[in-house]
């Protein structure tokens, strides 16, 4: 999660972070330290591992519906999505 937050803030950023633990960051060629608030507050804002599924089979069924409105038999989208 921490990870996540940091790319959110900097798609470029490099560290390490050890034992998942804000104060264990080690930024790495330059990259710009984040403040742990500045990470802390955008993990607040990321879904959780459960809102993620959700989300996912709920695209996942919209998808679905999107290719049977366009006339896809269920056998022909199980072939395409595996699904």
């Amino acid at each position: 999660m921490i990870a996540k937050a940091i790319k959110k803030i900097n798609p470029n950023a490099q560290f390490t972070i050890n034992a998942e633990d804000t104060n264990q960051i080690t930024w790495l060629n330059g990259t710009t330290p984040i403040p742990v608030a500045d990470i802390e507050a955008k993990m607040v804002e990321l879904p959780t591992a459960e809102e993620e599924a959700t989300q996912t089979e709920t695209d996942k069924a919209s998808g679905k519906q999107k290719l049977k409105d366009l006339g896809l038999s269920d056998a022909e989208i199980k072939a395409l999505i595996g699904a």
